[in-house]
């Protein structure tokens, strides 16, 4: 106690010696500035990398990869194959909160660089620690129709295997810009199906899914309409991440359920 009476004493002393004397700078005086001469103050975070790896500090969700190399940020759980898009959203005290495709928060970073992210598990968020540097978050392209034909298969076995029944994906009317960005939308949605298929409420909510049909338009969109999981993407030739861009996110198709 003593020795934080005396610390605390100093710091005082100092700045008031600093406030008391002439400024050679024109802006305002910051006293984090004045004491360390500008460098980064001891509870400051190191600058973090372009693509990190992090992990969640409660351990009650799968790291995840956060890439911030290009004009949006994507983020990735290492548990998933499902890459989401984050439009940033300013918040208060300088924070800046990530948004999904359905407009709810997903990470939220601080001015200092804390990260806080929200799941599931932890609606009220839960801080995230930087693990290490990983490799860019990109789509697998898919080049041909008969690859889509197995991305389709896949999707469809894997998600009648999840709700014990036959769900058959289609995707009729396709073009060589949709190819690519149909099969991460039936992968994404055969994604969000199974992870429905594992909680009560979402079993409900699947009863009448009979079929997954994905079409291209103008405008990404997901509604369920008589047994039938209508999910649109929307190409956008000449960006690099537009089949990610694109389609909808697992979230969209939960939403379309009701969940």
């Amino acid at each position: 106690m003593r020795g934080l009476r005396s610390a605390s004493v100093a710091l005082a002393g100092g700045a008031a010696m600093l406030m008391g004397g002439q400024t050679a700078h024109a802006g305002p005086f910051n006293l984090g500035d004045e004491l360390f001469n500008g460098h980064t103050l001891p509870w400051q975070h190191a600058k973090p990398p372009p693509v990190g790896l992090y992990r969640d500090e409660q351990d009650g969700d799968p790291p995840f990869i956060l890439d911030r190399t290009s004009q949006v940020v994507l983020l990735r759980f290492t548990d998933s194959q499902e890459i989401w898009v984050l439009a940033p959203q300013p918040a208060p005290r300088g924070d800046t909160l990530y948004k999904n495709d359905a407009g709810e928060p997903m990470l939220r970073v601080t001015r200092l660089g804390g990260l806080t992210l929200f799941t599931v598990t932890h609606p009220a968020g839960s801080a995230a620690a930087l693990v290490g540097d990983a490799p860019p978050l990109r789509p697998n392209p898919v080049l041909t129709q008969n690859a889509l034909l197995q991305r389709l298969i896949q999707a469809t076995a894997r998600t009648s295997h999840a709700v014990q029944r036959p769900i058959v994906f289609e995707a009729p009317d396709l073009t060589p810009q949709s190819v690519s960005l149909v099969a991460d939308a039936a992968g994404v949605t055969a994604e969000a199906v199974i992870a429905m298929a594992r909680r009560p409420d979402g079993k409900r909510s699947l009863a009448k899914l009979a079929k997954v049909m994905l079409t291209s338009g103008r405008k990404v969109s997901v509604a369920f309409v008589n047994g039938v999981l209508q999910v649109v993407v929307a190409p956008k030739p000449g960006t690099p991440l537009g089949d990610i861009e694109g389609r909808p996110s697992s979230r969209k198709v939960e939403i379309a359920f009701g969940q």
